[in-house]
Parts: structure tokens; C-alpha cells; sequence
């Protein structure tokens, strides 16, 4: 079976732990294309978020993964771009159940709150745990729906009685 393109995007805060990563996922036969920065030199977060979101969402199967000091910053943006469903973890619980339940795309960790071996386990769930799909699709719906509509400059007000 072949394994997904993963693409890894970090600001300086981020750049020790994605260094480790990198070298972690080619060895675990992964396809890891870097968009991050190439040293702890200051730089804009946003800018890494949006090559990987592009990314993501222009090439089918594929993760992406954004690291910042706390992770923060990347969601924020990363969840700015429609389709890109990018969750922030920081426990191997949170990155397995992101990945059953939400589908998500991007996971976001912070290069300055979660240790190596926590990341590593982090990454094997969310790579490995299947979508559940059954009741998870109607809040991915309404997730696409809410989309759909605040992208398009008009305000999604949810009916919760749908």
C-alpha cells in the first residue's frame, strides 16, 4: 500500500521538532515534502500555513503538518482555507479521535509544548486511525455547509433543529 504524501510546514518555533519528524516519517516510508522554514530564524507563521494548505488541498490523500511554538497560529490560519479541517493536539488521544471523527487534514503541533516520542505516537495515530464516517459525516455536513455559506461573504447561521 502505498503512503501518503505528507506536507510539513514550521515557523521558527517549530523548526527542532520538525527537523525530528521529517527525518521520523522517511523513515516510516512516508513522501514528506517540507515547506517550512530552514533554521529557528524569525519568521511569519502564516506564510508556511498557506503552502501546505494549498497543498493539501490541491493533492488528493494527502496530510498536511504545521508546527509553531504552540501550535496555535497554524490552526488559526490553516482552518482560514475551505476544506482544511486542521486540528491543534497535544495528546495521542486528541490526534487518533481527530482523525476518526473529524477527517481531519492538518495536525498542528507546538514545537515548544510536546515532546518528541509524545509527537511521534501523535503522528502514527493520526496517519494510521481511520475516518469512522457514519454519524461524524453530518457534523463534517454542516461543517461544509457553514463553509459554503462564510465563504461567500454572507454570515452561516446553524438551525439547530435540522
Amino acid at each position: 500500500m502505498e503512503k501518503q504524501k505528507i506536507f510539513i510546514g514550521n515557523d521558527h518555533g517549530g523548526y527542532t521538532l520538525k527537523v525530528a519528524l521529517v527525518k521520523y516519517l522517511h523513515l516510516k516510508g512516508y513522501e514528506v515534502v517540507d515547506f517550512g522554514c530552514p533554521s529557528t530564524d524569525i519568521v511569519r507563521y502564516p506564510y508556511y500555513a498557506a503552502k501546505v494548505a494549498t497543498a493539501v488541498l490541491s493533492t488528493e490523500q494527502s496530510k498536511g503538518i504545521l508546527l509553531c511554538s504552540t501550535g496555535i497560529g497554524m490552526s488559526i490560519i490553516a482552518n482560514k482555507y475551505k476544506g482544511i479541517r486542521a486540528a491543534l493536539c497535544y495528546s495521542s488521544y486528541q490526534a487518533k479521535m481527530t482523525a476518526a471523527h473529524n477527517h481531519s487534514n492538518i495536525l498542528c503541533l507546538g514545537g515548544q509544548c510536546v515532546g518528541l516520542f509524545e509527537a511521534q505516537d501523535m503522528l502514527d495515530l493520526w496517519l494510521t486511525t481511520p475516518y469512522e464516517g457514519g454519524r461524524h459525516d453530518i457534523s463534517l455536513g454542516l461543517i461544509q455547509a457553514a463553509e459554503q455559506v462564510n465563504f461567500s461573504n454572507e454570515q452561516w447561521l446553524p438551525d439547530e433543529n435540522e
